[in-house]
């Protein structure tokens, strides 16, 4: 019994025996008295007779049966494949046995020096629940190593919108498909993938409305359409092509990603630091400053609990102060009479 490191890696092995055959581990850490704890551990559970080998399966092995799990289970499993490009490229193709909490610990650090921290907590929480299911499959045997990961402090009450003047830049600036999803974006407050994924089943033009199912909640939303939605959603059923509303012309299927077309209508246009999340930010903002409440804001953007809707509070400050100035005065006028002051007693 013993435990060794191996030079590539950094990390140590550990050596042992089970039923008199040698049985080589990865500790899964750099440290070498954690990887002595570790051997410690096996040697005892050996000795109870409850040791089971190890599973070894890759992370691009768990990604391949994830895939087809996601795809049949989720409408947004497209950033799915996105997310996991990420922390494939950082971790490599290891073992789910040499993916330690440390590792995922890095994994972040690095992460947010390139993106929001909001991103990087979607990454990590995609691959907490790809060694969920790992474990339910019966390829991964052992204690979740995103578990005890905790997640970055995300500053929800911060959010850009689009103003009326980046609104028009960004239209003359981009291309007929684009300027229509734009559009469309800002009218009714859909996520990129919800806007993407919306078929004609989902739409009602003589009821003015939408009726989807929400990707990211899977709660069903209703949307009533204005009047520049409703003309877009008409030009587009007058030449439909397919199930989607929105599609790609060239293709002839649903557009797979906005990113790099959007990237470069915002070079155009001279404007930085907006996203198509940015355009649902600009959605929910507009109304509160119009005057709705915010139960009515929660349910057109289908958030679960109003407490994600708050963030767009501090944005109606102009409705506050108008329903303020609606109260009534009581006293027009008041007048202070000062206090005589009291004459100081004479000693006697």
């Amino acid at each position: 019994m013993a435990i060794y490191q191996r030079k590539q890696a950094g990390f140590w092995y550990a050596s042992f025996f089970v039923d008199g055959k040698r049985v080589q581990e990865s500790t899964g850490t750099r440290n070498k008295r954690e990887a002595e704890k570790f051997l410690a551990l096996r040697v005892s559970e050996t000795q109870r007779g409850v040791y089971e080998k190890p599973v070894h399966t890759t992370l691009p092995e768990l990604w391949e049966r994830y895939i087809a799990y996601a795809r049949a289970h989720k409408r947004s499993w497209q950033r799915d494949v996105q997310m996991y490009g990420n922390f494939e490229s950082f971790l490599g193709s290891v073992q789910l046995a040499s993916i330690t909490q440390l590792r995922v610990e890095e994994f972040q650090q690095h992460r947010v020096r390139q993106v929001a921290p909001a991103t990087v907590n979607r990454e990590t929480a995609l691959l907490k629940h790809m060694f969920n299911m790992a474990e339910r499959w019966g390829f991964y045997r052992g204690t979740n190593p995103v578990r005890w990961v905790k997640f970055l402090p995300e500053n929800n009450l911060q959010f850009q919108t689009v103003s009326e003047e980046d609104e028009r830049k960004l239209l003359d600036a981009a291309p007929p498909y684009l300027r229509e999803l734009i559009l469309f974006a800002i009218n009714t407050g859909l996520r990129c993938g919800d806007l993407l994924n919306l078929t004609w089943e989902e739409t009602d033009i003589d009821e003015k409305r939408l009726s989807l199912i929400m990707g990211k909640t899977r709660r069903r939303l209703e949307v009533p359409l204005n009047e520049n939605a409703l003309a877009i959603l008409a030009g587009k059923h007058a030449v439909q092509h397919g199930p989607y509303v929105f599609y790609n012309p060239v293709t002839g299927d649903r557009f797979r990603d906005l990113k790099a077309g959007f990237k470069a209508i915002l070079k155009r246009a001279g404007l930085t630091g907006i996203t198509w999340h940015t355009l649902r930010h600009t959605f929910a903002s507009r109304l509160t400053r119009s005057g709705v409440d915010l139960v009515t804001v929660k349910e057109l953007l289908g958030h679960s609990t109003i407490n994600t809707t708050m963030r767009y509070a501090h944005s109606n400050h102009e409705t506050k102060a108008r329903a303020v100035a609606k109260l009534p005065t009581c006293v027009k006028s008041v007048s202070v009479v000062p206090r005589k002051a009291k004459k100081p007693k004479t000693a006697v």
